[in-house]
């Protein structure tokens, strides 16, 4: 029974790669009447499938797919990098972080220049690898920098939860996490913006649901779909929101429907409102919205590494030419950067959207240059 049902899961796998249900879509998009229209995807896991499979050049005249603030690292705005670098300095303290955040640009350094001038920076996969860091080294005041979006904070704030319920005194969070529904009502939102429709992030769709997308249809008109990240589950998406585009209708629909409840994930929601609550933050390209992101509630509090050390940041300095905040709003391609593959690459990121790999530069440098 086990052998059937794990081929049965290999069969359901495989089809969405399969050439021929992705012929059938291409073709269905390639012949819909949908006008012209400008799709956005919202998620950087997206971005890199669509650039890895070709699916930009699949589309019909007419129809551009454009990349949102998706990378979560990307958005994050220097401020918030200059603060992290500003806690490095202070003595004693250790930075657990994802790899990619160490290399992302500040003012004037970032954690991997502070680690090569002596500052203590971990690499980390998740918060509880912090945990357990902070654990076997009571000596260190050890910070984890949460980044991400609704995806990765259930997680921090269980682990929050975790260190208070030990009462482990050398374990904090920078909190820089934010949520999507805000900071697509500013894409929306902003004149100088044509977006026709979204493609809704998979995994943080996995945790939120559809409802908090609903305000896209029925206040601005604009179609949403939810969904996967195999090329026939993207292709999905675009066909099936080309066909409201066609057919003038405005919904939120799921194509993702084995990873995704329209009412999301209750154990999380609970995780991320016990533990936080919302804040306005800054987003790299789209400035400071209101209630889009989180900070640690009064009863956490002793675990926000910016009220225990309180360090001195340094003035915010954008760094010039850099364009990260145009492409991440849409409004511009990775290659309309004038530091794009010269200035700016891989090995010597001048923003974070060349860093991070679900970053929209770093695709295009991959895939298209």
């Amino acid at each position: 029974m086990a052998g059937a049902t794990e081929n049965g899961m290999r069969e359901c796998l495989a089809s969405f790669k399969d050439p021929e249900l992705a012929r059938g879509l291409v073709e269905y998009i390639q012949k819909v009447d949908a006008g012209e229209a400008n799709l956005m995807e919202v998620c950087g896991t997206h971005t890199v499938s669509i650039a890895r499979n070709g699916i930009r050049a699949l589309m019909p005249e007419g129809v551009r797919l454009l990349s949102g603030p998706g990378c979560p690292v990307c958005v994050t705005s220097n401020r918030d990098v200059d603060a992290v670098i500003a806690l490095a300095r202070i003595p004693g303290v250790t930075i657990a972080t994802f790899g990619d955040m160490t290399r992302v640009p500040g003012s004037t350094s970032s954690l991997l220049k502070e680690k090569a001038a002596g500052a203590r920076v971990e690499i980390v996969y998740s918060p509880l690898d912090a945990l357990a860091y902070a654990r076997k080294n009571p000596q260190e005041q050890v910070v984890f920098v949460g980044v991400g979006f609704e995806t990765t904070t259930p997680l921090v704030a269980m682990t929050i939860k975790r260190a208070k319920a030990e009462g482990l005194a050398n374990f904090s969070v920078y909190v820089a996490h934010k949520n999507m529904p805000n900071a697509l009502e500013a894409i929306v939102g902003d004149p100088s913006l044509k977006v026709d429709a979204l493609i809704l992030p998979g995994h943080v769709s996995t945790i939120i649901g559809a409802e908090p997308y609903r305000f896209l249809a029925e206040e601005h008109g604009i179609p949403g779909v939810i969904t996967g990240f195999e090329p026939v589950d993207v292709l999905q998406g675009i066909a099936m929101l080309l066909r409201q585009l066609k057919e003038g209708r405005a919904e939120v629909e799921i194509a993702y429907s084995r990873g995704v409840m329209r009412e999301g994930n209750p154990v999380a929601l609970a995780a991320i409102e016990e533990v936080f609550e919302t804040c306005t933050v800054d987003w790299r390209g789209l400035g400071p919205i209101p209630e889009s992101g989180y900070r640690i509630r009064p009863e956490y509090s002793a675990f926000d590494a910016m009220a225990r050390f309180v360090p001195e940041v340094e003035p915010v300095r954008e760094h010039a030419g850099c364009r990260c905040g145009d492409i991440l709003r849409g409004a511009m391609a990775p290659s309309q950067c004038p530091l794009f593959a010269r200035a700016c690459t891989p090995e010597n990121p001048v923003g974070p959207c060349m860093v991070s790999s679900e970053g929209c530069c770093a695709a295009h440098y991959r895939y298209y240059r």
